[in-house]
């Protein structure tokens, strides 16, 4: 296998320490965890994405899994390059953004109304600002190990680059304002109980991602999730489900619907986008009129409802939903890919691990310097993972079995390397 070119990529990186913090702008893109100089993507077409010294990689981040359809599918480019003609950004209300929330809505029915944002992280925290005004309330439950983005109050003993970076909390968020932020463990049923009983009258919601996804893969609980939703009613507190990785990712709406649980608000994101920055949150009518114009949560945004992200939203879920049955099809490659990893690394008696659901998976090793090492070669071979055991991999709709094929006989190849050493 030739070697891989890092000239310009280095050359680039070099100059995007001059001028960005780190050299990036969101932290697990140094590559820290995995110890490894981090890439430059130039350009994305399909399953692969291509660094400035034209190097290819299989890519299984997937712009942190927004891209479900892979990297420019040619009828969402062509779709985009006719929305751009008509202007980049309005500020007021468009056909766009009618057109994407009737798609969800049809897609996910207990959404009476919903609010586009620019981010999960603002999603979240219109959720959390509604569910607080709706009740009255001050406090919210959260679990350990948990990701809702980067408000100041979530900031605490949560997963992706928290716990990739090892930052309980983060500097610059006062004790104040995480001070009505409740964690547990998740699936705990009696820490559950104890907690609403200890604050009874007190907990305005809990947030929850009924599949985790930010602290590796965390299969999910649906009894436990069920109770929850049984709990939070007996209490009158609101059920949030955080589903800005999953809707649309195992099934054409929520996964809450495969599960059988209506959330009293759903937290959406990146596939909804297409790939262009976006959030939305909604939920049944008596929740959401309280918000402004209506009622007293405020909420605003310049460029939420962009036409041209509302656009790319559109066309990606046109696509996927014509598509039909592939999602079971990238269930089934993502069965065979992490079955394969397992096997190649117990043949090698490596301890890693390997949890997947649905189309998403994640790598572990009992040793962080395996994973290091792993991880390397990995890049070296062509192949793109998410650079934290904390983060997860994610297949799209353009990967083949020709590409999890590859996969597996690299990481044959750098396992064998590893033990070896």
């Amino acid at each position: 296998m030739a070697k891989r070119r890092i000239r310009e990529n280095k050359i680039l990186f070099e100059e995007a320490r001059q001028r960005l913090v780190g050299g990036v702008d969101s932290p697990v893109r140094s590559f820290s965890y995995a110890g490894a100089d981090p890439i430059l993507i130039k350009r994305g077409r399909g399953p692969k994405v291509y660094d400035y010294d034209g190097n290819a990689y299989i890519d299984y981040v997937l712009s942190w899994g927004s891209l479900i359809l892979g990297h420019a599918n040619p009828v969402v480019l062509r779709d985009l390059k006719r929305a751009l003609n008509s202007g980049l950004s309005f500020g007021t209300t468009n056909d766009s953004e009618i057109k994407l929330a009737r798609m969800i809505q049809e897609a996910i029915p207990f959404i009476d109304r919903i609010r586009f944002v620019n981010s999960g992280t603002e999603a979240v925290m219109g959720a959390i600002r509604l569910a607080r005004g709706y009740t009255g309330r001050d406090k919210i439950v959260k679990f350990e190990g948990a990701y809702h983005g980067h408000a100041d109050y979530l900031l605490t003993r949560g997963g992706s680059g928290l716990a990739t970076l090892q930052i309980p909390s983060s500097a610059g968020v006062p004790k104040d304002f995480v001070k009505h932020t409740l964690v547990i463990p998740f699936g705990d049923i009696e820490a559950t109980k104890y907690m609403f009983r200890r604050y009874s009258g007190q907990i305005a919601a809990v947030i929850v991602e009924p599949v985790g996804a930010n602290y590796g893969v965390v299969l999910p609980d649906v009894n436990y999730l069920k109770k929850l939703r049984e709990i939070t009613k007996t209490h009158g507190a609101l059920l949030i489900f955080d589903e800005i990785i999953t809707a649309f990712r195992f099934n054409f709406g929520a996964i809450a619907q495969e599960f059988g649980i209506a959330p009293d608000l759903i937290c959406l994101g990146k596939i909804i986008g297409g790939g262009l920055p976006i959030g939305a949150y909604g939920g049944k009518w008596d929740i959401m009129e309280h918000l402004a114009p209506l009622g007293k949560v405020y909420q605003a945004s310049t460029f939420s409802g962009n036409p041209i992200v509302m656009q790319a939203g559109i066309s990606t879920l046109k696509l996927l939903k014509a598509l039909g049955k592939d999602h079971a099809r990238l269930k089934d490659l993502t069965r065979y890919l992490s079955a394969n990893l397992k096997n190649e690394a117990r043949e090698r008696n490596i301890d890693m691990d390997v949890t997947y659901y649905g189309s998403i998976f994640s790598i572990k090793f009992k040793n962080k310097k395996k994973f290091r090492s792993f991880y390397r070669h990995m890049l070296e071979s062509g192949v793109y993972f998410a650079p934290s055991e904390f983060e997860v991999n994610f297949l799209s709709l353009a990967h083949t079995k020709r590409d999890i094929d590859k996969t597996i006989a690299c990481a044959r190849s750098a396992l064998a390397k590893i033990r070896r050493r």
